[in-house]
């Protein structure tokens, strides 16, 4: 369905430019002269690319039909990570080097949600919060608080992130998948 630039809402997925964009952030824009606008950032949902794009009136494109289907983590196949849809039991196995980033916040037995366009494979939408285990990090010092600098700590999928002093290895953490990955709180 062809839509135009007061069509635009955030989360909205697009064709545009050649590729499959979602919109994250837009803005209209009516200056004093002249015709408005609108000022968007959209997301590659290929490469995962963010871009500013400004649009006129009688710009047009198409909205993308995106699948997105709820599976769950399995296991490690080589170079690919097993995914199975808990209604149907069908499994896909995805490269490895495709989701590199979304497999620091993975454990079999995670639930996630693949998203398609058409067949074709776009990613992998982790949950905003996962519980892992520290493996790694410096003792904890008695009497430090949460407000300190904190340490560099070592999750069991090999993400490091930083936590305040008091956690030890061992520690079950609950860690927030948005930026990369941030300490939240004990599990």
């Amino acid at each position: 369905m062809a839509i135009g630039m007061n069509d635009l809402k955030t989360g909205l997925t697009i064709e545009y430019s050649n590729s499959i964009w979602r919109v994250l952030e837009f803005q209209h824009v009516k200056p004093g002269k002249g015709a408005a606008f609108v000022r968007s950032k959209l997301k590659n949902l290929r490469t995962g690319a963010v871009n500013e794009v400004t649009f006129r009136p009688g710009d047009k494109f198409e909205t993308a039909n995106i699948e997105t289907m709820a599976m769950q983590y399995s296991y490690a196949d080589g170079d690919n990570r097993v995914f199975m849809n808990m209604e149907t039991y069908d499994q896909i196995a995805i490269p490895v080097d495709r989701i590199e980033d979304e497999m620091k916040f993975l454990l079999e037995g995670t639930d996630v949600k693949v998203t398609y366009y058409d067949s074709e494979l776009l990613g992998v939408e982790v949950p905003k919060t996962v519980e892992l285990t520290v493996t790694e990090t410096q003792p904890g010092i008695k009497g430090a608080t949460a407000n300190g600098g904190g340490k560099p700590a070592t999750m069991e999928t090999g993400l490091v992130i930083t936590v305040p002093d008091f956690i030890n290895s061992g520690d079950k953490l609950i860690v927030n998948t948005d930026n990369g990955g941030t300490y939240s709180s004990r599990a």
